[in-house]
């Protein structure tokens, strides 16, 4: 198929339509989509790095493989935007990640293409081997099924399972480790000390390349290909026992090292190995942010920089008349040096979102005393409460969507065994354009039903402080939840002097009559704003910000129910088990009988785009507050009249 070089991309609205390529036009096709996902992202913002990381790669893949029928899993998504725009999305991808736009990662109801969802890392090796032994058991003998997952997704517990699990299997499983050394931050660990060393072993490469001189000569041997491979294998094996290869020892057949920017080359490796049956593994070296200079050099930055200048790589920056707040991650940052500081049994401790959770503060600060231990939350959990239980003070920094990975540790390791592990759990609520797979829509509810558990949110960046200074004073057991959004607050002059805030303790935010308002975190400064609002109107509710969900104020709530015959509930959380829940378990446990009305994230799955669109989608942005108020209070007032 002939096309006027520069058009290539123009030409292609699906994978068939790639397939019309002569090969020689690839590299023109690579070059036309990086630069077209350059384009978008300048202006409309999102994920860059990753996805111009694997730019030939994705053309590769759905250049040799039947996709949708080959099942291709990406893993973390951010890595898939060539992806969709290879899968007809081409022409909507400048929506992407806005309110009513495409999402931002694969996502099954959006396109067949995408064949798992993928928000959460290290998913992938699952998924696929799962289709894998679907297809097998179906006699589907010939379907391929790809999982395309970053090094830094490798370095979780469940890529290892999945890898274990595989080993065993006979399924068509090709794994597809993109090693670029990054996940959002720098990697860490033994695994990329590993796979640094595979790349630069001399005695790799030599048998790299004796493998592809026999890869090639495949077609050649016809029905007796098995016989080829095992005995390269057998050559692998004997040459390597002085380094043994992690993944052979799993019984995955291990190719590569190869280049991950060579789609030439790409294409013909990825042919021969959809001729060799089983689990097997290709190890491709890839940078990212590949074909722009800045993204290559701070990969960190370039992770989702926002709006910026194709040409100058300038990255725009919003500008303000007046100060403003800073981040409520930025706070937790500093404000956990200067405890530190102070106290020398304070550790952090993140799962490979140092600069994402501000822990990147204490790293520069106090480099021993703050630790990345990689995308491996389960392990973040359990090693905090091993650091406990001699008298360390952790503060367990993980994103709100995440600790559900490691809900288990948080029973079984810290909970059941009463220990004072402090949880930070970042990106609390609705998380905004990374949509459903990262709000933080649970916490509230999956914490607070727990025993041995306190659990809390700050209004703003003093009271954030405030339970940072709590959390890390002398207490017997319990371990302390203090979840907070993901964005700016409210108090540019936020250095505030901490103090304790007894724990289970609210507060009066205003008083009023006929209506009490109750809000737990970020969310009662749209209470404020309501309340203002229904000043205007000559309306007085009255506003409490508790504090905390567990335990409840309870000597606050009876002052509350014996004086208000109405009550509002507000949180940033799921309404099913949540904050209004445990209002409503207070009332019915002591037998008030006010009227209660909650506003929160409802029971369905809420999709993404700006934060304060999907409040007022969910009914408790300011407005929404403002107008349930005024129902509550004028439906009192009438019934008082009557």
């Amino acid at each position: 198929m002939l096309i006027e070089p520069g058009k290539l991309l123009t030409s292609i609205n699906s994978p068939n339509d790639l397939k019309k390529l002569k090969q020689d036009q690839l590299v023109a096709l690579t070059q036309e989509l990086r630069q077209f996902i350059v384009d978008n992202v300048s202006v409309y913002g999102g994920h860059f790095g990753a996805s111009l990381g694997v730019v030939e790669l994705t053309v590769a893949l759905h250049y040799v493989f039947d996709t949708p029928v080959d099942q291709l899993v990406w893993d973390v998504g951010h890595q898939a935007y060539g992806h969709k725009i290879l899968t007809g999305r081409k022409e909507n991808f400048h929506t992407n990640r806005l309110y009513g736009g495409i999402s931002g990662f694969p996502k099954r109801k959006e396109s067949i293409y995408d064949t798992f969802g993928v928000g959460h890392s290290s998913t992938s090796i699952s998924a696929a081997l799962g289709m894998a032994q679907a297809s097998s058991y179906l006699k589907h003998t010939d379907k391929q099924h790809i999982a395309v997952i970053g090094d830094g997704a490798m370095t979780a517990g469940l890529a290892f399972e999945a890898m274990n699990h595989a080993g065993v299997s006979n399924c068509n499983l090709l794994i597809i480790l993109n090693d670029n050394c990054m996940s959002i931050d720098p990697n860490v660990g033994a695994l990329k000390n590993y796979l640094t060393d595979i790349t630069t072993s001399k005695t790799y490469n030599k048998v790299k390349d004796e493998l592809w001189h026999a890869l090639g000569k495949l077609s050649k041997f016809g029905s007796s290909a098995r016989d080829v491979v095992s005995k390269v294998e057998n050559g692998i094996k004997s040459v390597l026992l002085k380094q043994s290869n992690l993944f052979e020892a799993l019984n995955l057949r291990y190719f590569g090292p190869v280049d991950g920017h060579d789609v030439d080359h790409l294409v013909h490796v990825l042919k021969d190995l959809q001729s060799i049956p089983g689990p097997k593994i290709l190890h491709c070296i890839t940078v990212k942010g590949k074909g722009f200079p800045e993204a290559e050099k701070n990969q960190t930055k370039w992770h989702a920089p926002g709006k910026f200048d194709k040409v100058t790589g300038e990255i725009h920056k919003k500008v303000f008349d007046a100060p403003q707040p800073p981040k409520y991650q930025q706070v937790f940052g500093h404000t956990i040096v200067e405890l530190a500081q102070q106290n020398e049994r304070i550790m952090g401790i993140t799962p490979a979102m140092p600069s994402g959770s501000s822990l990147n503060i204490m790293m520069e600060a106090m480099p021993d005393r703050a630790i990345d231990v990689g995308i491996a939350e389960q392990h973040a959990v359990t090693y905090s409460a091993g650091l406990a239980t001699q008298g360390i003070i952790p503060f367990c920094n993980i994103y709100s969507t995440f600790m559900q990975r490691a809900y288990d540790q948080v029973i079984h390791d810290v909970c059941i065994q009463d220990l004072p592990v402090n949880f930070c759990l970042d990106r609390a609520g609705f998380a905004g354009a990374d949509g459903p797979t990262h709000h933080g829509a649970y916490d509230l509810a999956y914490m607070r039903c727990l025993p041995n558990m306190i659990v809390s949110a700050p209004m703003n960046e003093s009271e954030l402080r405030n339970l940072l200074y709590t959390a890390q004073l002398p207490r017997k057991g319990n371990a302390f939840t203090i979840r907070y959004p993901r964005g700016q607050g409210v108090m540019p002059e936020w250095r505030t002097p901490m103090k304790e805030i007894p724990i289970g303790k609210g507060r009066m935010i205003l008083d009023g009559e006929d209506l009490a308002i109750l809000t737990i975190g970020h969310v009662g400064n749209y209470a404020v704003e309501a309340c203002r609002e229904l000043q205007e109107q000559h309306l007085y509710p009255a506003h409490f910000d508790m504090r905390f969900v567990k335990p409840l104020d309870e000597e606050l709530l009876h002052q509350i129910f014996q004086k208000f015959p109405k009550v509002l509930t507000i949180e940033d959380g799921c309404l099913v088990g949540g904050f209004g829940s445990a209002i409503i378990e207070f009332m019915a446990d002591h037998g008030y009988r006010s009227s209660i009305k909650r506003l929160g994230i409802p029971d369905l799955v809420v999709e993404h785009g700006q934060q304060i669109e999907l409040h007022r989608e969910s009914g408790f942005d300011p407005e929404a507050i403002a107008k349930s108020a005024m129902v509550l209070m004028q439906d009192h007032k009438a019934e008082s009249f009557s």
